[in-house]
């Protein structure tokens, strides 16, 4: 049986030998409005499609089992999926204002050396469905916890979203009508690695949501080890493929760089990094490094991080340093790895 989010209506109609067109709008609003835990819920459909439906297809399901809560209002909320596999999501509260830091993958192959994430491997792509599923209940949970809902959404959290293209475009699609969020796409923001010809494909389809790429070095050898896929997507390319971006768009990218101690905090770095934003209109975001067991990289002090910002100021560059948020149950950027969770449904 195939997850039903991921089939096109056009197939919908010809499987389900459908003649009228208003019935596959009934069952695209029961899966996008009103998060169906089975096809008998499709209360408005003959039970002669409902029972082609159980034949053909299953609606994915996403429980929560595990809410962790920092001391600062952050908390880290984990989802079993259909097949028991584990992903996790973060909301941030800030004022009115709720952000959802959502997964695209299950794992992630990219690998990173700073990464929790990366230390699982991949295991697969999260359907459409999981995506939406997964914001959706994080929305609820936001106005039940903070009283508000989603403000914005951050593809930030488990796996490298431009590797599950086809499904994370189609997932903020939905987001942004009236049967997922209707959230303007000005809210929601993917964050990437930097996986070239895909940014190039989101420039190409005038994509309106943001665009983020961590870099976390504007040199390619120190780059090509924090990144390992920069081998396949340098320097040279990304910031070719971040200008094609920023000029069809026209939207201002965001370069998220984590300042790693005796790393990349070096003023050398900070040319660098000045050098490479030259290209293009940008903001960058310092990032605080948040401790991962087993691996070895430091925060700098405070000082450096501060005379790394200055530099970049003087180049007429917008800088914000990054604050973490929710390190104390290892829900900041980079730490996500499903651990320490109860496995017990909520």
């Amino acid at each position: 049986m195939r997850d039903i989010t991921q089939v096109t209506e056009q197939e919908l109609k010809e499987k389900l030998d459908i003649k009228e067109k208003y019935r596959i709008k009934q069952i695209t609003d029961w899966l996008w409005k009103k998060n169906p835990q089975s096809f008998d819920d499709f209360s408005n459909l003959p039970k002669s499609i409902i029972a082609k439906l159980k034949e053909k297809y299953y609606i994915p399901q996403l429980d929560i089992i595990d809410i962790q809560k920092s001391k600062d209002g952050t908390q880290k909320i984990a989802f079993s999926l259909t097949d028991k596999k584990v992903i996790e999501g973060v909301l941030i509260p800030a004022g009115n204002r709720v952000t959802a830091c959502i997964s695209s993958q299950v794992g992630c192959n990219v690998g990173c050396k700073f990464c929790a994430t990366g230390k699982l491997g991949f295991v697969r792509n999260l359907s459409t469905g999981e995506i939406v599923f997964q914001v959706k209940k994080l929305n609820k949970l936001s106005f039940e916890t903070y009283g508000h809902h989603l403000t914005n959404i951050v593809f930030m959290g488990m796996g490298e979203p431009l590797l599950n293209y086809q499904n994370v475009i189609r997932a903020s699609n939905i987001l942004t009508t009236q049967e997922g969020l209707a959230m303007s796409p000005r809210r929601i923001t993917l964050s990437t690695v930097g996986i070239t010809d895909k940014i190039i494909q989101l420039a190409n389809q005038k994509v309106k949501f943001n665009l983020a790429v961590s870099l976390h070095s504007a040199n390619d050898i120190i780059r090509t080890h924090l990144v390992p896929v920069n081998k396949q997507h340098d320097l040279k390319k990304l910031r070719n493929a971040i200008s094609y971006f920023a000029k069809s768009t026209n939207n201002r990218v965001t370069i998220e760089y984590l300042l790693l101690k005796d790393v990349n905090d070096k003023i050398e770095d900070a040319k660098a990094l000045a050098e490479f934003c030259k290209a293009f209109p940008c903001k960058i975001n310092l990032i605080e490094y948040n401790p991962v067991e087993g691996i070895p990289y430091k925060k700098p002090d405070a000082k450096t991080a501060e005379m790394f910002k200055i530099f970049l100021e003087t180049k007429h560059l917008i800088v914000n340093i990054r604050r973490s948020r929710g390190a104390d149950i290892d829900a900041a950027c980079g730490q996500l790895a499903a651990k320490n969770i109860s496995h017990k449904k909520l």
